[in-house]
């Protein structure tokens, strides 16, 4: 336990009783739960984030790439389901304080102003949401502080308005990454520094390792839920907000009227005990939300909790995504931190492209045992070689809300994802464009590798917000249709997915709904 955390130890629950009673339980530490704690602190309310891991423990292995990649030292969640293709895997998503922002990339694009409104694509159309960027604008400004976002405002042309420039300045552009952004401009493209939630302030404790993207950082340097949104929650003034951690929250619990969530069900180091809380809010993760909600059926909701729409655990998404390589055989890309590039020029419908195609960022730089995974019969050596000629970048499109996408819980009590993608056909044009692009960058060779169902860590969707209750689940603000004391404060809520990372945005609501009032009225 580090020095930092020890000093929280008062307000964090190690030996609770039987029954725990709070007025409000906030059921995970995520980005959405992290967040919606910090907005609450010192709110006057008593608050319990319920948490099913522990803290991330820190040891040299948080930075050893065999460790983390080839070994999964720190992937803790249970084995989930392929529909399509009977297959279990282990998903990229982690229980511990922080949630599955303690290994995430920590890039945190705001959602476009046009994404909160309806969007034609090949495959069909995004639906509009019931808010738009206005209601969350103050919001993003708030998550960017708490986060340390560094970027440039005026750099990337889709970048929506903003009351505040970023909180800091970009991260400048190094080895391959540097020749790449120079020729793109040179192309007519707009490429940008990303927004990194990394604290490279003056001062920072950032020092811009390879150890950032998909690892801890040991240095608390990450602009992570835990260190940025729940550190900071539990040390605030009042001493309002408790932790209790080691928890699975495994059934919710209504009475008999079936509107109001009474308990909480959770499994504490072998023992079961309830909380008890006047308000309830889940942020588990658009998977882990609805699966809690589905097994949490009961007579006054035969279909699970809250789920009178048939809409829980529907529409499922989690972005179309490839990792593109890059290889200059001739030179070495000495990059230590490359994650700083964004190209946005095909994001919307334009002159060249009828329909969106997506976003192109900066991956950390790829090491072997991070390329292993995705080619397993080359010999490690080999891809440590090639790994140091890669220029490493991430492709991503939207993906379209569809009814059949589903999460749902089997009859052994394990989630399963049913998943068919959509807009491929846009997201090949948008590799086809950036194969055109890095090749005249002075990079002859590509090798890209598509991801599938296990591409977890942009999952949203499964709790849909909207102002139908015959069609979605929450309303515009996160509150359940069918329980009165019941919010959703992930990126469940999501009606469509973008083509951006969803982490600031679930913040963004989070803070949102913390302000409202709601929660503490």
């Amino acid at each position: 336990m580090t020095t930092a955390v020890a000093a929280l130890q008062s307000q964090i629950v190690t030996d609770p009783p039987d029954v725990v009673e709070t007025d409000v339980a906030v059921i995970g530490s995520g980005m959405g739960g992290g967040s919606l704690a910090y907005a609450l602190r010192d709110s006057g309310v008593d608050v319990l984030i319920v948490e099913q891991g522990d803290f991330l423990p820190i040891e040299r292995e948080n930075w050893s790439f065999d460790a983390v990649h080839t070994q999964g030292r720190y992937k803790n969640s249970a084995a989930w389901h392929d529909a399509a293709t009977g297959i279990d895997f282990v998903p990229g998503n982690y229980h511990y304080v922080g949630g599955s922002t303690k290994l995430y990339g920590a890039t945190l694009p705001r959602f476009r102003e046009c994404d909160f409104g309806e969007i034609a694509h090949v495959d069909g159309t995004s639906p509009a949401w019931p808010i738009d960027y206005a209601d969350l604008e103050p919001f993003y400004a708030q998550a960017e502080q708490m986060f340390w976002v560094h970027s440039n405002k005026g750099e990337d042309p889709t970048d929506p308005w903003r009351s505040t420039d970023y909180p800091f300045a970009g991260i400048p552009h190094e080895g391959a990454m540097a020749r790449l952004v120079e020729s793109a401009k040179k192309q007519g493209l707009h490429p940008f520094s990303a927004p990194q939630a990394i604290d490279w302030r003056p001062g920072g404790r950032c020092v811009l390792s390879y150890t950032c993207d998909s690892f801890n950082c040991m240095r608390d340097a990450k602009g992570d839920a835990d260190v940025a949104a729940v550190r900071p929650a539990l040390n605030a003034a009042s001493k309002n907000v408790r932790l209790m951690t080691n928890s699975e929250v495994v059934r919710l619990e209504t009475d008999a009227t079936g509107r109001t969530v009474v308990a909480a069900h959770i499994l504490h180091q072998g023992r079961r005990i309830q909380v008890r809380a006047n308000k309830f809010v889940i942020a588990c993760g658009a998977v882990n939300t609805a699966a809690l909600l589905l097994r949490s059926a009961s007579r006054t909701h035969p279909q699970g909790l809250a789920n009178s729409s048939d809409q829980v655990g529907r529409n499922y998404m989690a972005h179309i995504t490839t990792f593109f390589l890059a290889i200059d055989p001739r030179r070495k890309n000495d990059a230590v931190y490359q994650k700083t590039i964004g190209i946005n020029d095909w994001y919307t419908a334009g002159p060249t492209n009828q329909y969106p195609l997506g976003n192109v960022q900066g991956l950390g730089k790829l090491r072997g045992p991070q390329a292993k995974m995705g080619q397993p019969r080359i010999p490690m050596p080999i891809l440590d070689a090639v790994t140091q000629y890669t220029l490493d970048l991430f492709i991503q499109s939207e993906d379209l809300p569809l009814a059949e996408n589903r999460v749902y819980v089997n009859s052994s009590n394990q989630i399963c994802i049913a998943r068919r993608e959509t807009n491929l056909t846009a997201h090949r044009d948008l590799i086809r464009r950036m194969k055109k692009v890095v090749r005249k960058a002075g990079f002859p060779v590509v090798l890209t590798r598509s991801l599938g169902v296990e591409a977890t860590s942009h999952q949203c969707g499964t709790a849909r917000m909207g102002d139908d209750p015959a069609t979605s689940v929450v309303d515009a603000n996160l509150r359940a249709h069918d329980v009165e004391n019941l919010w959703i404060a992930d990126t469940s809520s999501f009606p469509s997915s973008a083509a951006v990372n969803p982490a600031i945005t679930a913040a963004a609501l989070a803070l949102r709904l913390g302000a409202s009032g709601a929660l503490t009225s």
